[in-house]
């Protein structure tokens, strides 16, 4: 909404909304993205319910949103060609097509490939969750990310959206770099040593070499204009691994 120029159309949030803060601290808050208060949902009285299926667990909001008659729309993006759709979805019916584009051709400009570096692309695994490990598969914006940052997704020919791997997985898959991007934790609780400390994991490169880089579910986990400065992070993740 806020990219889109739309940010005073906003009536309420859920409690994870967390940017631009000057909009969301403002606004009424219905609850965990997972469990939203459906009546106070209804109380703000939207034209527009913006909803999302990326998590498990969303379809039970969508499926409350429904059965309360709610005007709503609920993304399910699996690659970034489907996020810019999304983009478009929501400024045509918000009447922004054309800002929609503007926003689109910026993330495009971000997301050009970039030229290698290494005659071997650098193997790099981001972790959604770390217990049960949880990383991304095919289905995931996030494979796009890394691959136009220059690396490979290490899960990226699985076709799932996501999936927890065992110690043996991470130890056959032995990436370059760990990313650390766990949804629905602040970024300052995202520790190395969670990492670094798991008995199993001592044997891989990205351990011995200390490349675990934490970066933010919001550039990451949130599929939306934002993904562009998640782009150039895992570019800077890429040049890490190359350089050292």
């Amino acid at each position: 909404m806020w990219s889109l120029g739309a940010a005073d159309q906003l009536v309420g949030v859920d409690d994870h909304s967390d940017f631009p803060p000057e909009v969301v601290g403002r606004l009424p808050r219905v609850g965990p993205d997972l469990s939203i208060d459906v009546a106070k949902v209804a109380a703000l009285r939207p034209d527009l319910v913006l909803a999302s299926l990326t998590v498990p667990g969303h379809e039970r909001v969508v499926e409350s949103l429904a059965r309360a008659k709610l005007p709503f729309v609920a993304t399910e993006p699996v690659s970034v060609e489907d996020v810019y759709a999304d983009v478009r979805r929501v400024g045509e019916l918000l009447g922004l097509t054309e800002r929609a584009e503007i926003v689109i051709s910026g993330m495009r400009a971000a997301f050009r490939p970039r030229a290698s570096r290494a005659g071997r692309r650098p193997v790099v695994l981001v972790e959604w969750w770390p217990k049960p490990v949880i990383v991304p598969g095919a289905k995931s914006w996030v494979t796009d990310m890394i691959t136009v940052a220059g690396g490979d997704n290490p899960l990226g020919a699985e076709p799932v959206k996501s999936r927890p791997i065992t110690d043996d997985e991470a130890r056959v898959m032995d990436p370059d770099a760990v990313v650390i991007s766990w949804c629905g934790v602040r970024p300052e609780k995202y520790h190395p040593r969670v990492v670094t400390r798991r008995p199993a994991w001592q044997g891989l490169r990205a351990v011995k070499k200390g490349r675990i880089f934490p970066i933010s579910e919001a550039f990451l986990g949130r599929p939306g204009p934002r993904l562009a400065e998640g782009v150039r992070a895992l570019e800077r993740v890429v040049n890490a691994c190359i350089e050292g």
